[in-house]
C-alpha cells in the first residue's frame, strides 16, 4: 500500500506542529488525506510556515505547552489519536544555553508527558518520538554513528535530547514491551540533524541566517566555517518518520527502538560550501569568519542509517545539489512576493512522485 494510501482518513496528532518541520508535515499529511490534530506553542518567528500554509485551517489544533500533562492528556483524549509524531521541542543549541532549564522542562518532561498520556489512553496504535542527531557522545570520528553506539550530549539540548532517548527506552521496557505485554502501543524514536527547506526562519541556524543577511545586504557570518554536516532536505526525514509511523501501526515488532536517517555521504559538506551556494543561487553576497570561543560546537558528525534502510526500504532521494536548489529556490520566490503555498504544495508533490508514492 502506498503511503498517501495509508495515511487517508488516519487519525495523526502532530506535537510541535506550528514549527518548520512540524508545518511540512501536517501539509503531507493533508495532502494524503489524513484526520491532522496538532498541539504546540505559538509560532515564534515572523514571518513563519505555519502561517504561510495555512496550517490552522487545517487542522484541530491546540496551542499550549506540552510540558502541561494534564492539559495536553484532555487534548489527547478528545481528539482520539491512532498515530502520535511527537516533535515538539525547545530545537536550538544555542538557546539551550542561554535557558537550559525550559530546555530540559519542554524536551525531557514533554516527552515523558506523550509517552504517559498513551499510556493513559486505549487508542494510540503507534508513536515515533523524534530527537536528533546529537544525542550521541561525539567523539568527532569520521565513521557514522550507529543506533546502538553510546549516548551523550555536550550542550543542554543535545543531553536533553539524549535523555529523552533513555526515556523513551524506559517505558518500552516498563509498558510497551509487545514481547512482554500484549496491545502494546509500538513506540520508536527517529534521530535526524541539519535539515534544511523552504519555510525555516528560526535563529542561529545557518540558511535562515545566510537568507536573512543577503536579503538585509550584509556580510554572511560564520563561526565555524569548518564544520561538516549531514544536511538533507526536510522531505527526507519526514518520510523516514511516515514510514515508521505506518509499520509501527502495522505492527512490526522489529521497528521498536531507535533509527537514524541521514543523506548519503556527499550530502556531509561544510558550513562555508552551504554558505557559498547561497551566494552563488542569489547572485549576491560575501562571507565573513568570527569564531565565536564561547558557545561549543560540533566539529564533525555523521550518522549510519542502514538501519532505516534495510527495515523500511528507506534512503534520503535528494543529493545536496537538489537540497541546496530546492531550499534556495523556495526563499528566493518567497522574497518575490510569490504564493508559497502553491510552491511549497508542488514540492511535496514532486517529491512524493520522485518517490513513486
Amino acid at each position: 500500500m502506498k503511503i498517501a494510501e495509508f495515511f487517508k482518513g488516519r487519525k495523526v496528532l502532530v506535537t510541535g506542529h506550528t514549527g518548520f518541520k512540524g508545518s511540512w508535515l501536517c501539509e503531507i499529511l493533508r495532502s494524503f488525506g489524513a484526520q491532522v490534530s496538532g498541539y504546540s506553542l505559538a509560532p515564534n518567528t515572523e514571518p513563519n510556515l505555519f502561517s504561510i500554509l495555512k496550517i490552522e485551517e487545517k487542522v484541530e489544533g491546540k496551542i499550549a505547552d506540552v510540558s502541561n500533562y494534564k492539559e495536553f492528556l484532555t487534548f489527547v483524549r478528545k481528539v482520539k489519536p491512532e498515530i502520535i509524531i511527537h516533535m515538539a521541542a525547545q530545537p536550538l543549541v544555542r538557546e539551550s544555553y542561554d535557558d537550559p532549564l525550559w530546555t530540559y522542562q519542554t524536551n525531557v518532561m514533554g516527552t515523558a508527558n506523550v509517552l504517559q498520556a498513551i499510556k493513559e489512553t486505549e487508542f494510540v496504535k503507534a508513536a515515533v518520538i523524534i530527537t536528533t542527531d546529537k544525542v550521541y557522545e561525539n567523539k568527532e570520528r569520521g565513521e557514522g554513528y550507529k543506533e546502538n553506539d553510546e549516548l551523550g550530549g555536550y550542550d543542554p539540548y543535545s543531553a536533553s535530547k539524549a535523555c529523552d532517548e533513555i526515556v523513551v527506552k524506559s517505558y518500552l521496557r516498563s509498558f510497551f514491551n509487545p514481547e512482554k505485554f500484549a496491545n502494546v502501543p509500538l513506540v520508536a524514536t527517529a534521530r535526524a540533524g541539519n535539515v534544511i527547506g523552504g519555510g525555516d526562519w528560526s535563529k542561529d541556524r545557518l540558511i535562515p541566517d545566510i537568507v536573512r543577511f543577503i536579503e538585509d545586504e550584509k556580510a554572511i557570518v560564520l563561526r565555524n566555517p569548518s564544520a561538516v554536516r549531514p544536511w538533507q532536505h526536510v522531505l527526507d526525514p519526514l518520510y523516514g518518520y511516515l514510514l515508521l509511523a505506518k509499520g509501527l501501526y502495522e505492527g512490526k515488532k522489529e521497528l521498536v527502538g531507535a533509527f537514524n536517517f541521514a543523506p548519503g555521504v556527499g550530502n556531509f559538506i561544510t558550513v562555508e560550501a552551504i554558505a557559498k551556494k547561497g551566494i552563488e543561487s542569489f547572485s549576491r553576497g560575501k562571507i565573513e569568519i568570527m569564531p565565536d570561543e564561547s558557545k561549543h560546537e560540533t566539529g564533525v558528525l555523521k550518522l549510519d542509517a542502514s538501519k532505516a534502510k534495510e527495515k523500511l526500504a528507506w534512503q534520503a532521494r535528494l543529493g545536496i545539489e537538489e537540497c541546496l536548489e530546492w531550499t534556495f529556490e523556495w526563499y528566493k520566490r518567497h522574497s518575490a512576493g510569490e504564493d508559497m503555498l502553491n510552491y511549497t504544495q508542488g514540492q511535496i508533490e514532486k517529491y512524493f512522485e520522485m518517490n513513486g508514492d
